[in-house]
């Protein structure tokens, strides 16, 4: 009690509030913006954070970091632009939503739930930090190969346009992910001589150009459109009948993305598809998905937040990046003596409640700041679309630009735009291209690990309790998915009549 009482202290001042709250609006103004991410908004905040105290500065990471990765969900329900790749698994939902002229619902689900997803995230680290900590340090290459391609499969399976559509998708995905280097012994592969693809393909600008530019060229063929878009009521009307409705999805979402946020290098971006999966899967009404239903938005936006506080059990406890915003924030902590590890929670432990405390502060800002940014997105909807479609297009190639500082960013995008455009036309889901460019290399690098530590056997995959269970249950959905296309296709054979 009195090392909490010491954090609520260190919170409790002037200077930590006001930064939670300037941080808060800066990760607000970043996420909105369609081509700039979470992630670009901490590592833009870590010079400022030189100048702070070891508190403030990591405040600083975590609420903007919460702000950006929730307000990205704004552009994705306006614009069908993903601030993030887990906003890309809900993304036709909260479009479909807006195309059905309930924008204020599909942001306020997209706040709230992300509020609650982030609270129970937060009271997850608070009780259970260690163990999830040592439950993560289980996972070895062989766990972590079969959790993502159990991530691959969902984003496949619940696509769009069909399952063979669907598989395709992702098939181009994993060869987009491909080229540059290999992991492993440093081979240029689909290279071409080029300097620039050697450094593979970054899945920032595809993501822009297969959403964004792709929207732009749909909704351009009609010719100059002038006039204003849809109207942003009340985001906050209808969300908690909403919200008690699917009360089921939203305690699911926020539990699995707590256990999925813990493990090191995943993050929620693979949270966020998996719970959407589920969401569509054990739904009473699977057609709807895609069409605007607030089901699995609520699942899986509850998910995301919830796996952005979890990721912070590893590098809290063990120094140990979830994802590549908690390795900027380890970065800062070991920059201001606050080294995470066992020690944080024993020899300095207001530190850590210090730091509980700004998690619970900034998801509460949610839910004012989401608020005052939903009211303020009435006014580009006031905007004519061919003007809007303008601007987009701007910040989409400043985006693609800022990656690496390089136009093969702008390149990539507008390639993939165009890519994703006669994808679209012909019904072909984008969202596993974008996982299959996520997690490609997380797939390759764990299975050729695994290779190397079985010496080629692949028996070695089942060998380990928890790879077992995932190895099976992953093989299971996809017989699963087999068997019952089999099935179909013999109801669907005509008998011949005798004559």
């Amino acid at each position: 009690m009195d090392a909490f009482a010491q954090a609520v202290g260190l919170v409790a001042n002037g200077q930590t509030l006001l930064v939670i709250l300037l941080a808060s609006l800066f990760g607000l103004f970043v996420g909105a913006m369609p081509g700039l991410t979470a992630t670009m908004a901490a590592a833009l905040l870590v010079p400022v954070t030189f100048y702070m105290e070891p508190v403030p500065a990591i405040a600083a990471i975590i609420s903007c970091t919460a702000m950006a990765i929730t307000a990205g969900d704004i552009p994705g329900a306006l614009l069908r632009i993903p601030g993030t790749p887990a906003s890309a698994a809900y993304v036709e939902e909260a479009y479909g939503l807006t195309k059905q002229g309930k924008a204020g619902l599909a942001i306020g689900i997209s706040i709230s739930s992300a509020a609650f997803g982030g609270l129970f995230g937060f009271c997850v680290l608070m009780i259970a930090a260690p163990a999830l900590a040592r439950f993560a340090l289980n996972f070895s290459s062989f766990e972590y190969f079969w959790l993502a391609v159990l991530g691959l499969s969902c984003a496949a399976l619940v696509s769009t346009g069909g399952i063979a559509k669907g598989v395709l998708s992702l098939l181009l995905g994993l060869f987009i992910a491909q080229i540059g280097l290999d992991p492993l012994m440093g081979t240029p592969r689909f290279t071409f001589g080029s300097s620039e693809l050697a450094g593979g393909i970054s899945f920032i600008p595809a993501m822009i150009g297969m959403f964004a530019l792709a929207e732009i060229l749909r909704s351009g063929r009609g010719g100059p459109s002038l006039s204003p878009q849809a109207e942003v009521r009340n985001p906050f009307a209808g969300v908690f009948t909403e919200l008690k409705r699917w009360r089921v999805n939203l305690f699911r979402g926020a539990a699995i993305g707590s256990v999925i946020g813990a493990l090191p290098g995943v993050g929620g971006d693979l949270g966020a598809w998996v719970t959407y999966a589920l969401a569509k899967k054990t739904s009473k009404t699977p057609e709807k998905f895609g069409t605007g239903h607030p089901e699995g938005l609520v699942e899986a936006g509850a998910t995301n937040n919830a796996a952005l506080s979890s990721a912070w059990i590893p590098a809290m406890v063990f120094g140990i990046p979830g994802d590549a915003v908690t390795a900027i924030a380890v970065g800062v902590l070991y920059m201001k003596g606050m080294e995470p590890g066992p020690s944080l929670l024993t020899v300095n432990p207001q530190n850590f409640y210090a730091v509980m405390i700004v998690f619970v502060i900034a998801n509460l800002l949610l839910l004012p700041l989401g608020y005052m940014a939903a009211r303020g997105a009435r006014y580009i909807f006031r905007v004519p679309r061919s003007y809007l479609n303008a601007a987009v297009l701007l910040f989409c190639i400043v985006g693609s630009y800022a990656i690496n500082n390089s136009m093969f960013g702008v390149v990539v995008m507008i390639v993939l735009g165009v890519i994703a455009w006669i994808l679209e036309a012909h019904r072909f889901a984008v969202a596993p291209i974008i996982l299959g460019i996520v997690l490609g290399p997380l797939v390759e690098q764990n299975f050729t690990t695994s290779m190397m530590i079985a010496r080629g056997d692949p028996i070695a995959f089942f060998e380990r309790p928890i790879a077992a269970v995932l190895g099976i249950f992953t093989l299971l959905i996809w017989a699963a998915v087999l068997i019952s296309a089999v099935l179909r296709r013999g109801r669907r054979r005509p008998v011949a009549l005798p004559s």
